[in-house]
């Protein structure tokens, strides 16, 4: 199709953009302090109960919120000021974070205090990714979404890398409150880079006008708003109003095929990479004996792999793209299947090398070739339904893979994480027919 043809990548043209400099930072730093976090506390819960369900409950915890809020946050993300919803959800994550690192420091830590913080951050960031997705759109000329994809991923993936470092030396100095209090105060500097992207209050509604349904209650709902005047139309009309936003991304996706096997596709990745920790600690501690520096070089391997693999991917030609998506996917599913059986550190390194290098790739491709296909006005609602179906398969293989690893063993374990991702492989051959 047209819409999916490669644009060479101008790099010189992409970091021109000042918002997307902003932007780029903001998200290396968060997951600067996320990566930490969750290697940090999956490791605390490990250690202190040597139990992966209990680490799987963390992983549970955390993606729970994904299956309820995206429904209303797609159309949040579609009605309001991108910028300004992630400044919000940044903010509200790192009190939390930052309170709790403080009763970490007063000694008082308990399980459920993480669960609760996990839950919190876990509630906002089933919003907050969906809505850094559609604000990048926002920022960066279409021609160069490839090499912006690409570029955000180097910068997630680089603070994921740092991450992973710093939690492997510094766990065992600064404790689990050190590293939450670190965590915290990056959603604030993240908040304040999203700030800077741009000036002034954008609507993603503003700039282009398009048919939809129950148009009466929406604009009865917007004039009641406006005037103040009675709230019981104001509040039955914006309900109305919600349900045909939602009503309306269900429609477009049931009429794109292609973009619905590109989310699917996308989603068993991303809920393969989260649920994927539940074992990786346990690799880390039982198979390897690495203790937390050997989690610290597994996730520096990982995130490693996906920098090299985000940046090949944004130079791939068309004809290349789709082909070696298929590869990556099935490359994930070889690789989990003969991880187990790698019981030194070094070779762990390099499978989870590969596993990122195949992660990026396969990330770059669907979301450049999504943010071609997919109106502005729908990315929002496109987002937040992929949302909910990784968090839909985070939750089943979180809780699978904690059960199987504990009561059947860590191959079997990571059997399961194979078959996850022989699925992804076919949902990606069934996506590169259709751009034929």
């Amino acid at each position: 199709m047209a819409t999916t043809g490669t644009n060479r990548v101008d790099w010189q043209l992409i970091w021109a953009q000042r918002g997307f400099r902003y932007f780029f930072v903001a998200m290396f730093v968060s997951l600067f302090g996320s990566g930490m976090n969750f290697a940090g506390v999956s490791w605390y819960i490990l250690a202190a109960t040597h139990s992966t369900v209990k680490v799987s409950g963390q992983v549970i915890v955390m993606t729970l919120p994904g299956l309820f809020v995206p429904f209303l946050g797609g159309v949040l993300i579609d009605r309001l000021d991108r910028r300004y919803l992630g400044v919000l959800l940044d903010l509200t994550r790192g009190v939390f974070v930052l309170a709790t690192a403080y009763i970490a420091w007063r000694g008082h830590l308990e399980l459920w205090h993480l669960y609760a913080m996990t839950l919190i951050t876990g509630t906002g960031s089933a919003m907050y990714w969906a809505t850094v997705n559609a604000l990048v759109q926002e920022v960066i000329p279409t021609s160069q979404f490839t090499g912006a994809n690409a570029a955000v991923l180097v910068g997630v993936q680089s603070g994921m890398l740092i991450a992973g470092a710093f939690v492997g030396f510094l766990y065992n100095t600064a404790g689990i409150a050190g590293i939450l209090a670190i965590d915290g105060a990056t959603y604030f500097v993240s908040a304040y880079c999203l700030y800077q992207v741009r000036r002034g209050y954008v609507s993603p509604r503003e700039s282009q006008k398009y048919p939809r349904e129950y148009n009466e209650a929406t604009e009865a709902t917007a004039e009641a708003l406006e005037t103040g005047e009675n709230p019981e139309v104001a509040e039955a009309g914006l309900s109305l109003a919600v349900y045909a936003d939602m009503k309306e991304g269900f429609t477009y996706l049931r009429q794109q095929p292609l973009v619905l096997v590109l989310g699917i596709t996308h989603s068993i990745m991303m809920a393969g990479v989260v649920s994927a920790n539940v074992v990786l600690v346990a690799l880390a501690n039982d198979v390897l004996h690495a203790g937390p520096r050997g989690l610290g070089f597994l996730e520096a391997g990982w995130a490693t792999g996906a920098i090299c693999g985000g940046l090949i991917a944004s130079q791939l030609p068309q004809a290349l793209r789709m082909p070696l998506y298929v590869a990556a996917c099935a490359g994930l599913a070889v690789g989990h299947l003969a991880t187990p059986f790698v019981a030194f550190l070094v070779g762990a390194v390099v499978m989870q090398i590969l596993f990122g290098f195949c992660r990026a790739l396969g990330g770059v491709v669907a979301q450049s070739s999504l943010m071609t296909i997919v109106p502005r006005h729908f990315m929002g609602r496109t987002q937040s339904a992929m949302a909910i179906l990784t968090t839909v398969v985070q939750l089943f293989m979180s809780f699978a893979l904690g059960w199987v690893a504990q009561g059947a063993g860590l191959v079997a374990g990571y059997a399961m994480l194979a078959l996850l991702y022989t699925g992804a492989t076919v949902s990606a051959i069934r996506a590169r027919q259709l751009m034929r």
